[in-house]
């Protein structure tokens, strides 16, 4: 049997619920993951309110990434993947003991990466290097401004960009900026009706890249702190995920004004980062996946960059799990375990 968290409806964290039912045999081209850990990202927070762009009808089991062992293979698959290690980006499905994932989807977790550790670096993993690499192509010397700097997607950015040789203002409340600044980012104080110039005295000529997830009104002040030539980069709109109404206004409102912005003449470029883009050149979506994906992974374990674990919650405990992710008070991810059960069982049957 497997135990999946099922979202029934817009509910509150103590609304989610348990369900057990059979476990599934891989099918062509899939396979068995006992799923070690998985994430509870900002995804999942606009889920459960209804307000996530293009989620599907309830009920559904969310969890946007996973990290596990392969237990069986279906026709089509190497058996040599059973008892390995690897991560997926799911979408949905995550939250569960047991995941039929699509073979191509999976990239191996290097030996001496623990799941708790590699969940962490999944999504927030790949969004970061996306945007980072792909998108802003941020090079060495630059300047960037992070919202929300102290989050799952937000300290990877810090620790990517530093990596890269970049220099980081971070925005969090004051009670992250011991945290963000250890991260190695300058931190301010989102709250600070001077933040643009706070901004503007660390970076008098503006910054090379913002990467914003508030959206709402605040986008406005991050366009105009680009340099010339710089870049924003916007991926949520965490700003109206408490705002009753439609999920898709915010997104088409700030898709808009993105546009408008990237076409003004004044060497300044504005993008909406889709995590999914492409997906329907499957092929070439998961390359893309497995090659980023795989860079960060691989930083991990040379030590050259920190895996922010908030807290270790187990699957049957999901509603604390949702309030903590949802308070503000944490540092980096919240990240759903295997309970004891299930984690034994996975061992056993990856062997």
């Amino acid at each position: 049997m497997l135990t999946e968290v099922v979202l029934p409806g817009q509910v509150g964290p103590e609304g989610l619920q348990l369900r057990t039912r059979p476990l599934p045999e891989p099918g062509q081209g899939q396979a068995l993951v006992a799923v070690e850990a998985s994430g509870v990202s900002f995804a999942e927070q606009q889920m459960r309110r209804g307000k996530y762009y293009d989620q599907p009808p309830f009920p559904f089991v969310p969890g946007y990434d996973l990290v596990g062992r392969v237990v069986s293979t279906g026709p089509g698959v190497d058996p040599a993947l059973r008892g390995r290690r690897f991560a997926a980006l799911t979408k949905i499905g995550g939250w569960t003991s047991h995941a039929l994932v699509d073979a191509g989807d999976l990239v191996e977790v290097p030996e001496g990466v623990g799941a708790e550790e590699a969940e962490t670096v999944v999504v927030n993993g790949i969004t970061a290097w996306q945007m980072l690499h792909r998108v802003a192509k941020v090079r060495p010397g630059a300047t960037v401004l992070v919202h929300g700097a102290n989050g799952g997607v937000g300290s990877t950015l810090v620790q990517l960009a530093r990596h890269a040789g970049v220099e980081v203002i971070g925005t969090a409340s004051p009670r992250h900026h011991d945290a963000v600044r250890a991260l190695g980012a300058t931190p301010l104080d989102y709250r600070d009706p001077e933040l643009p110039g706070r901004v503007r005295a660390l970076a008098p000529g503006g910054v090379d890249a913002v990467f914003d997830h508030v959206g709402g009104e605040g986008i406005v002040d991050s366009f105009r702190l680009l340099a010339r030539g710089g870049t924003l980069v916007s991926y949520g709109t965490a700003a109206t995920r408490d705002i009753p109404g439609s999920s898709r206004a915010p997104v088409l409102k700030l898709l808009v004004r993105l546009v408008l912005w990237h076409w003004l003449p004044n060497g300044r470029r504005a993008h909406f980062f889709n995590l999914w883009a492409g997906r329907r050149r499957r092929a070439a979506f998961q390359a893309r996946i497995r090659a980023d994906l795989g860079q960060v992974l691989a930083l991990l374990a040379r030590g050259e960059f920190t895996a922010q674990v908030a807290a270790r919650i187990p699957l049957s405990d999901v509603a604390e799990a949702m309030r903590l992710a949802e308070s503000g008070t944490v540092t980096g991810k919240v990240v759903l375990v295997a309970d004891e059960g299930a984690r034994r069982g996975g061992e056993e049957g990856a062997r």
